[in-house]
């Protein structure tokens, strides 16, 4: 695919959308269909520090840009703030992410200026679900381990191997649970209702862990409707606490925010039972990283899978070297079909706002006053 000559909004009554980087995974025939109504390019930046130089050239020599798309595989651009999407102002409507978390967008300086923010919903969840329910049966195999003792000729050789936990009749506890499209109001310091979607990998995640028979119980700050939980076969937990202590495995499935940030630490860890198990394929800094390693030292969690941390792409010494966890490089959501559905998200939140007034999946209700006005 070529960059597309846009028209500016000006002289086009299309509007002008921008993905940054060229799309890998959106079809031909989806784009073809798109700029019928739509004029496309995308700004072929590399990474960071070429996307602040060429954004404002762009801009310059094809006109405003009314959307902006930001594809997966963000790493090498982020954070995304002021000082790399500071060109876009004040033309710019909507920016689509095809990514499900947003902690490395500065979501307060968009919603100031009147920018709408999407993430996508569907598109990486049943992928996510897939790697979680990968780590589930990991962290029970006990697979760092079996591994290694194949590789070094040891067969079953080492204590603990023989016989594995089996995920039947256990209690599988996911933080996070929500709908489709649920969302849990929190404010952003500009006094403005932010709606974080929790989106549907949970429940991919809880239809998946039916096939293992997994017992399911949730904790989220919402509850769910009562057909959905019965859906799902899921039981409900008025606190984060009550369900540590109920589960057997523990999965973290909820988006990094103010709220989130730690969530689990020393207390929270006391509060699961002994031998339990982790699994977060969610945001790594929901987890205190000195009190998980406390409660795997401690025995009080057996084994931990791991798909994010902290400071990726760094990773703590300690899990590289421990047999007692299983890592992956956050690659939840990484698959071929995950991209498509991802990049295809991005396009239809935009044509969403420009024919129906508002994104399908935004992270702040542009259309909601602030809390305390009317």
């Amino acid at each position: 695919m070529s960059a597309i000559t846009a028209s500016t909004t000006s002289t086009s009554t299309k509007p002008h959308v921008v993905s940054l980087g060229e799309p890998k995974h959106i079809s031909a025939e989806y784009l073809a269909e798109f700029t019928k109504d739509f004029n496309f390019s995308f700004v072929p930046a590399a990474g960071r520090q070429e996307a602040i130089k060429l954004l404002p050239s762009f801009i310059e020599q094809n006109g405003p840009v009314d959307a902006f798309i930001i594809r997966m595989g963000t790493l090498d651009y982020e954070p995304f703030d002021q000082e790399l999407l500071g060109p876009l102002v004040p033309h710019c409507r909507i920016i689509a992410s095809a990514s499900a978390g947003y902690n490395e967008f500065d979501v307060d300086w968009m919603t100031s200026q009147g920018i709408w923010f999407t993430n996508t919903v569907d598109g990486v969840a049943e992928a996510t679900a897939d790697m979680a329910m990968f780590l589930i049966l990991a962290v029970l195999r006990n697979t760092t381990v079996a591994e290694k003792c194949a590789r070094s000729g040891k067969w079953r050789g080492v204590p603990g191997l023989v016989p594995a936990r089996d995920p039947t009749g256990l209690t599988l506890g996911i933080v996070g649970m929500g709908a489709i499209g649920k969302v849990e109001d929190s404010l952003l310091s500009s006094g403005v209702l932010i709606r974080a979607n929790v989106t549907s990998s949970i429940q991919y995640l809880a239809r998946k862990a039916k096939v293992f028979n997994l017992k399911i119980v949730y904790y989220n700050r919402n509850r769910l409707p009562v057909d959905v939980e019965a859906q799902y076969d899921a039981t409900y937990c008025a606190s984060l606490h009550e369900l540590l202590s109920k589960a057997d495995i523990v999965s973290l499935s909820c988006p990094l925010n103010a709220h989130t940030t730690g969530l689990m630490g020393r207390a929270e860890f006391a509060a699961m039972k002994d031998g339990s198990f982790l699994v977060n394929t969610a945001r790594g800094a929901i987890i205190d990283e000195p009190s998980l390693i406390e409660a795997l030292e401690s025995g009080k969690v057996a084994r931990a899978g791991l798909d994010v941390f902290p400071e990726e792409p760094n990773i703590n010494p300690y899990f590289l070297e421990s047999d007692k966890v299983i890592i992956q490089p956050h690659l939840g959501g990484l698959t071929d079909v995950a991209f498509q559905k991802a990049e295809r998200e991005c396009f239809e939140n935009i044509k969403a706002l420009w024919w129906n007034g508002k994104p399908n999946s935004p992270v702040v209700n542009l259309n909601s006053p602030p809390r305390g006005e009317k």
